[in-house]
């Protein structure tokens, strides 16, 4: 696939973020369900929850920090996920919910994190209507891992998730059901599902914002 962002050779800078991550390009949202068009959810089924897109500014360049989630948990054990779960009764707002969230799962505070916008909803195919915050985080910020919840806390290149070339497209029986879905995998890490689905999404975002300003 083409790449405006790959074929333009600068790497993805901040003001690109903010486009992508602003209302101004509209609503590209995604799901769990794109490439299973025939599978979907009630309407009234989805609940709410909030993911942190933590970008690191590294000194190697700008990094995204992901979770590997602790095998002992029931739900998507040892998967790689973004910080995040769902929202409370007592969070006023996504954006507070994926803070807390963030601190509570890799010790993410305020003082280390800038919010820089968020992207549009992303439904999983475990009932969730997902948004996705994106945060500005400072490279002093040391991860402190909830052993409880989470097994490894890592990060990935923005460079290397932002080249659509890295995108693949694979399937497996889920529930007795053929599906399929995206995977962005990188060295031991196999980043797949709704976490490699939001992640595309936000290439499209930046891809789109690229295109409208050059």
């Amino acid at each position: 696939m083409r790449s405006v962002i790959h074929n333009n050779k600068a790497p993805v800078n901040w003001d690109q973020i903010k486009r992508a991550a602003s209302g101004d390009l509209g609503h590209l949202a995604s799901s769990d369900f794109d490439l299973n068009e025939d599978k979907s959810l009630p309407e009234s089924s989805y609940k709410p929850a909030a993911v942190m897109v933590p970008i690191l500014d590294a000194p190697d360049g700008l990094r995204i920090i992901l979770t590997r989630r602790a095998a002992h948990l029931k739900h998507h054990p040892g998967q790689i996920s973004f910080p995040g779960g769902k929202v409370d009764e007592t969070d006023q707002s996504f954006e507070h919910a994926a803070f807390r969230e963030a601190k509570e799962e890799i010790g993410l505070s305020a003082s280390h994190a800038e919010l820089i916008g968020k992207l549009p909803l992303h439904r999983t195919v475990s009932g969730f209507e997902v948004q996705p915050i994106i945060a500005r985080i400072s490279p002093k910020f040391l991860a402190v891992s909830d052993p409880s919840e989470v097994e490894e806390v890592f990060s990935v290149p923005l460079s290397h998730v932002t080249n659509p070339e890295n995108y693949f497209i694979e399937g497996r029986v889920w529930m007795g059901k053929a599906r399929q879905y995206y995977v962005v995998p990188f060295g031991p890490y196999y980043i797949w599902g709704a976490t490699a689905r939001m992640l595309r999404m936000f290439v499209d975002r930046l891809e789109q914002s690229y295109e409208t300003n050059s």
